[in-house]
């Protein structure tokens, strides 16, 4: 018994030593400091499991720079092209490019987000506009076709397009397609075998494996990629699986996708080789190839792609946000499926509403996730208090992540107005700045609003105590999420 009690007693004493390290850790990599609090809670409230949670998804590794985008060589000539932007920025005769100069110049300088102004944008509004859209560029198909995907599932859709990608191989087109483990983890071996042994290039994105799961289980390629012969790309909401196609058990799926043409796949493409040489160590080096500038286009659209995720410096995507938004002098619209944007952003938007902009914002009121839904809701007291349009979807469910800005600035993307998405995910967002594509945003944005519920103060302060409760527990965590 003498024994045992010592036993125990070196146990306890061991725990609070490695507790108290947990912590200093999380002390010293000088995080913001409502997420070191919230994890340093999580480590002390929740014995055992607190320490579990941390190890496998506390890790900072944007401070640790695990992830360099530096280590593409090619990166230098886009860079100094970078560079040579900042310096000439004052000579675009673009409008919209004038109006928006500080965003541009901030993305040039964090994320080295190249500005070019010969795109031609089609925004598609569903998955029936935008399968439709990819599955025919793909089969157009002459020289090479990049895929990058956060979920990519072997149903109807799925299989539809696995065997172009298939057909397209066996012809010699070079295929590339890269895919999350954690999002499509559902992906069967003999799946990937038969891509493969058509010749498609297949890889997975930081594969969970032990005993490497603590270090990749919570960054996770988010990003929705499409590049076909450098002449035409897509990015946005929207997955490669039925349900986003169909919809599921909350209705229709609602979401917003972009397809480009112009020098803006490039840039979409330039993300692409970086994730491809993260996923495999080959760096693909023919750039007349790859990053050759097309002729003959017409568009007139200023674009640039911004990333953000733990190869990058800066949460670059949270900062144009954030520059967007104290920009702003009459409107504000954003949709997004999960809110919680950090104390900087939600400042921002209740700064701009007492201020007297019209700031109105889109949720789902039904969710794909309950912790994230009960998250999201915590913040709407407060957005109601600021003055803030709060409007519920209630005709499915509304995974668009969209925001425009007094007609001249509209961003489509893969990242949710939260801190998974701002910090942990590798996430891309099409920055826009242009009168007519932004105005083509906001009029779908407001007849979306005719299949929302408005909130008002009154109509939500007669919630329930539980959901009150649920709302408040699920904020400690929304750091985390």
């Amino acid at each position: 018994m003498y024994i045992w009690r010592i036993v125990i007693y070196s146990l306890l004493v061991f725990y609070v030593l490695v507790v108290v390290a947990t912590v200093f850790t999380v002390l010293h990599e000088r995080r913001d400091p409502v997420r070191a609090l919230s994890w340093i809670a999580v480590i002390v409230l929740l014995p055992f499991i607190g320490i579990g949670l941390f190890v496998f998804f506390g890790q900072d590794y944007r401070k640790r720079k695990i992830f360099n985008r530096k280590e593409i060589k090619d990166l230098k000539q886009f860079e100094n092209l970078s560079y040579k932007q900042l310096r000439e920025i004052d000579s675009f005769a673009n409008p919209e490019v004038v109006s928006n100069r500080e965003i541009i110049t901030l993305l040039l300088n964090s994320n080295k987000s190249l500005l070019t102004t010969n795109n031609r944008l089609e925004v598609l509004d569903d998955g029936g506009e935008t399968f439709s859209s990819l599955i025919d560029a793909l089969k157009r198909a002459e020289s090479f076709i990049h895929l990058e995907y956060y979920i990519f599932e072997n149903d109807a859709l799925g299989g539809r397009i696995a065997e172009i990608l298939k057909d397209k191989a066996r012809a010699g087109v070079e295929v590339r397609f890269i895919y999350d483990d954690v999002g499509s983890w559902n992906l069967k071996r003999s799946f990937i075998r038969s891509l493969r042994e058509a010749g498609v290039q297949v890889h997975c994105f930081m594969p969970v494996v032990f005993p490497w799961l603590t270090s990749k289980i919570n960054y996770r390629n988010h990003r929705k990629i499409a590049v076909i012969d450098g002449k035409v790309g897509y990015t946005g909401g929207l997955n490669i699986a039925d349900r986003y196609l169909h919809g599921t058990k909350h209705g229709p799926w609602r979401d917003t996708h972009l397809k480009i043409e112009g020098t803006a796949v490039h840039m979409l493409q330039l993300t692409f080789l970086t994730d491809w040489y993260f996923a495999t160590g080959i760096q693909l080096r023919d750039k007349e190839k790859y990053l050759a500038v097309q002729d003959g286009y017409s568009g007139d659209t200023a674009v640039q792609i911004a990333t953000s995720g733990p190869d990058s410096d800066w949460a670059t995507i949270m900062q144009a946000y954030f520059a967007a938004i104290n920009k702003a002098t009459d409107h504000i619209y954003i949709s997004t499926p999960y809110f919680m944007p950090g104390e900087s952003l939600l400042t921002a938007l209740k700064v701009a509403a007492l201020s007297g902009i019209d700031v109105r914002i889109m949720l789902p009121s039904r969710s794909d996730s309950k912790i994230v839904y009960w998250a999201s809701r915590s913040y709407i007291a407060e957005l109601l208090e600021a003055r803030i349009k709060v409007y519920l979807y209630r005709k499915g469910f509304n995974h668009s992540k969209i925001m425009t800005i007094d007609n001249h600035f509209s961003s489509i993307g893969t990242a949710n107005m939260d801190n998974r998405s701002f910090e942990d995910n590798f996430e891309v967002t099409a920055m826009i700045y242009d009168r007519q594509v932004t105005d083509r945003i906001e009029r779908r944005f407001l007849s979306d609003l005719e299949g929302c519920t408005r909130l008002t103060r009154k109509r939500w302060a007669t919630r329930s105590r539980t959901d009150i409760f649920k709302e408040s527990v699920a904020r400690l965590f929304s750091p985390l999420l």
